[in-house]
């Protein structure tokens, strides 16, 4: 876990600002739900036999014995926020969150085990439109933020689940003859979760399923319709995609379209956005029967991104416009009265006062380092009528104006 220092808060600032711009647009509402949940609520929707919840949950027993866990993604969550308080019955919904979620993980670039995602969640609507509409919220967000020239969209269809079935049950009997030759991990899953082999990191199990049954060739027709016309769409629009048929996803609620966005540009965690349809997840956690589909990106990916290619925007603002300079016991009080006057005037001015006493030369320094635009400066032993004014540039024009007059100066002069 780790901590997020002032000089770096500019940049999650920015890719904060930029998506809740995007979401307003698209009139999504934002929820915010607990980090806490009951263990059973991840273990019903996620999949008892994925990595998430067999290897990365945070989950403990509280006082009373009840076993709960730290949220590893937001989509469980979420649906279970909505569907005790009523919001999924004879309802459409487009939400979106933002927050903390945690997961027991190697440490490793971009990745930590508190980390932070926004997900996306529509309810309610069953159609390609639905699903077209969240791909373009994504294309859109990759333009606002200067980086749709390096991630690339891949799309799969994992069918109906009578249509995961059928393709599991003909990958179990294909894989079974190569058990021995399986890693472990994809030993134990051929036996409780066969897709989740098609996750597998090591190369020798890649290598037997290249010769594996395929997907595709298990989907239904009208999946395969619903399919076809999302990539219609998509055409239309002008967003590039790859079909991926080895794209499942690692949590067992999926159904229909699939989809992730990568790039090349951060090693081997390609991925910076994934998400797909989940029709039956909400039923499956014991509420109604309620269409699904959402995605969620990891924001600490995103960021190492932009720093990487160097697309955060140039300072369009100074973190400090105003430095107020107080040198001398005897004007404390007038400069706490002039800048609270100031902050109540020109709200949308940053000042910042110097506290704590200390020479001019400091001072001055201080005011340079912070950034500021111009100092205000206030000298002596008693309240004065005067103040300097100097502008912390290049030339550092100096002057003196009237106490009373600072808020028309710095109008006149700080205009942008």
């Amino acid at each position: 876990m780790n901590d997020v220092l002032p000089d770096q808060t500019p940049a999650w600032q920015y890719l904060e600002q930029t998506m809740r711009d995007l979401l307003a647009a698209y009139a999504y509402r934002e929820i915010r739900f607990p980090v806490l949940e009951q263990t059973q609520l991840f273990k019903r929707s996620i999949g008892e036999v994925t990595d998430i919840v067999e290897k990365e949950m945070y989950t403990f027993e509280d006082r009373n014995g009840d076993s709960l866990s730290l949220r590893p993604e937001g989509t469980a969550s979420c649906v279970r926020a909505a569907e005790q308080h009523g919001l999924l019955y004879n309802q459409t919904q487009k939400l979106w969150y933002m927050g903390p979620m945690y997961r027991h993980e190697r440490p490793q670039k971009g990745r930590y085990r508190q980390f932070y995602q926004m997900g996306v969640e529509a309810f309610g609507m069953p159609g390609v439109d639905i699903e077209a509409e969240i791909l373009m919220f994504c294309y859109d967000l990759w333009q606002r933020l200067d980086i749709i020239d390096v991630v690339r969209l891949q799309i799969n269809n994992l069918g109906t689940a009578d249509d995961r079935l059928s393709f599991s049950e003909a990958l179990k009997n294909y894989l079974e003859v190569h058990r021995e030759d399986l890693d472990e991990d994809s030993q134990r899953r051929l036996d409780k979760n066969v897709l989740r082999i098609l996750d597998s990191k090591s190369p020798q199990t890649q290598e037997i399923l290249r010769n594996a049954p395929q997907m595709p060739d298990y989907i239904s027709t009208e999946s395969a319709e619903s399919f076809s016309a999302i990539q219609k769409i998509l055409v239309s629009a002008g967003i590039d995609f790859e079909v991926n048929t080895r794209l499942v996803r690692g949590l067992d609620y999926y159904n229909g379209l699939v989809f992730e966005w990568v790039t090349d540009k951060l090693g081997a965690q390609s991925a910076v956005c994934s998400g797909g349809r989940y029709d039956g997840l909400s039923k499956q956690l014991g509420g109604t029967d309620t269409p699904g589909v959402g995605f969620a990106l990891g924001m600490e990916r995103l960021i190492l991104l932009l720093e990487e290619l160097d697309r955060l925007p140039a300072e369009t603002a100074h973190t400090v416009d105003v430095y107020l300079a107080v040198i001398g016991s005897g004007v404390t009080e007038q400069a706490q009265l002039l800048a609270r006057a100031i902050r109540q005037n020109l709200p949308e001015l940053r000042v910042l006062t110097h506290c704590g006493g200390g020479k001019y030369n400091s001072q001055l320094k201080k005011a340079f380092a912070s950034g500021a635009r111009c100092a205000l400066i206030l000298e002596g032993d008693e309240a004065q009528a005067e103040i300097k004014t100097k502008i912390l540039d290049d030339d550092g024009a100096t002057d003196s104006i009237a106490t009373s007059s600072v808020c028309d100066w710095l109008k006149a002069n700080l205009k942008n």
